[in-house]
């Protein structure tokens, strides 16, 4: 099985199909590499595409240090497997907390990105949260250890997953299913170590205004608590464009493939044709036809 190595000799499992220019997928909480596939048979049409599985989620390595859990590891370990590739830039995808990754790789990393895609991001973003958000982490990580087979079944009926199972049961029932498989002490680290600790977008917006590369946001209208982080996110990057997916939650990337994949295809070629270009100031203008009192 191919594993690339991170900073911390972490070995990460990763996937490879296609050729030509290539894409990284970074998944979210619940899912894991098996999550893009539906991305990966289409863009590898077209694209080199890598998929991985993070720290923490088998077949890559689970360090039992909760400090080898953190957003700045989630970001190097994206960086680790392309250099393992020997990928000098590559387009970065990302959703929920792949898509934090996906954030701060570009902020952190701009050479490396074709562009970002951010999806899904922003869940206990709200400065005012915080303490609820970190509450329910430590409480998740918690039921996690205690009873794993519960409480994933519990996490993939989220208020913002029950749209994936109504449209499609079978298609979320896989979901479900690669879900209960996940290491529950993998999990738990991961909770409490990435999600938990990660800064609020509200404190990156200065991060965010330096971003000059191409990026597009991408949300589900029935994920609440990311509906204004994506606003946020549209608004501080100046090259950012703004896909919103109608009666759509959280799993966007497999509860609507065909529309999350025409966006992303045509996000591409809009990079590599070099038609990408940061937001037209005169659009900025106040009132409706640009006139100021």
């Amino acid at each position: 099985m191919p594993h690339a190595s991170a900073k911390d000799a972490t070995r990460l499992y990763y996937e490879e199909a296609g050729s030509g220019t290539p894409v990284i997928f970074i998944h979210e909480f619940a899912g894991d590499h098996r999550s893009w596939e539906p991305q990966m048979r289409f863009f590898s049409r077209y694209f080199r595409c890598i998929a991985y599985a993070a720290r923490g989620f088998p077949p890559s390595d689970i360090p039992q240090d909760g400090e080898r859990y953190s957003q700045a590891h989630a970001r190097d370990d994206a960086l680790a497997v392309l250099d393992h590739l020997g990928i000098q830039r590559a387009h970065v995808v990302g959703l929920s907390m792949g898509g934090f990754a996906a954030l701060h790789f570009g902020i952190a990393y701009p050479d490396r990105a074709r562009s970002l895609v951010i999806a899904g991001c922003g869940y206990g973003a709200a400065p005012e949260k915080k303490d609820k958000f970190r509450a329910e982490c430590e409480a998740a990580a918690a039921s996690f250890l205690s009873n794993w087979g519960e409480a994933a079944a519990k996490y993939a009926l989220g208020p913002t997953r029950v749209q994936f199972q109504n449209k499609d049961p079978r298609g979320w029932a896989e979901f479900a299913g690669q879900l209960a498989e996940h290491s529950p002490k993998g999990q738990a680290l991961t909770m409490r170590g990435v999600q938990m600790r990660r800064p609020s977008l509200y404190e990156l917006v200065d991060d965010m205004k330096k971003i000059d590369v191409p990026a597009l946001i991408v949300t589900g209208d029935e994920d609440d608590p990311c509906l204004e982080p994506a606003l946020l996110l549209k608004r501080n990057i100046g090259t950012a464009g703004l896909v919103v997916l109608p009666f759509s939650g959280h799993t966007i990337n497999i509860e609507e493939p065909d529309a999350f994949n025409r966006a992303l295809f045509e996000f591409f070629m809009r990079v590599d044709e070099g038609r990408a270009a940061p937001r037209d100031p005169r659009s900025l203008a106040s009132g409706i036809l640009g006139y100021k009192k």
